[in-house]
């Protein structure tokens, strides 16, 4: 019954985080945000939602801290700037209300 429920919670949130890209990729701004975006973006989201799967538990402050883990390792790379890994960060951590609403 766990494992359903975990199989369950990982697919609402990738529904969450599906949700969050098309919003941001379709939007008023979005042929813009798309001209914007560099593939590091998506590979953290990816790592992020990887890492995510594999929690026994998803609450928010592992949420968070599961964030800040993969934010600090990209910042390390140096492939991005501290305003823009500071954006994406503020983002994702913003996301986590949708999260946290597809999880109840």
């Amino acid at each position: 019954m766990e494992k359903s429920k975990k199989v369950l919670g990982a697919g609402i949130v990738v529904a969450a985080i599906a949700a969050a890209a098309t919003y941001f990729l379709t939007g008023k701004r979005g042929r813009e945000n798309r001209e914007k975006i560099a593939a590091w973006t998506l590979d953290m989201k990816a790592e992020v939602l990887h890492k995510m799967k594999q929690l026994k538990m998803l609450n928010r402050e592992v949420y968070l801290a599961l964030v800040d883990e993969v934010a600090a390792r990209y910042q390390r790379v140096g492939r991005v700037s501290a305003s823009e890994m500071r954006h994406l960060t503020e983002e994702m951590k913003g996301a986590w209300t949708h999260i946290s609403r597809q999880l109840k």
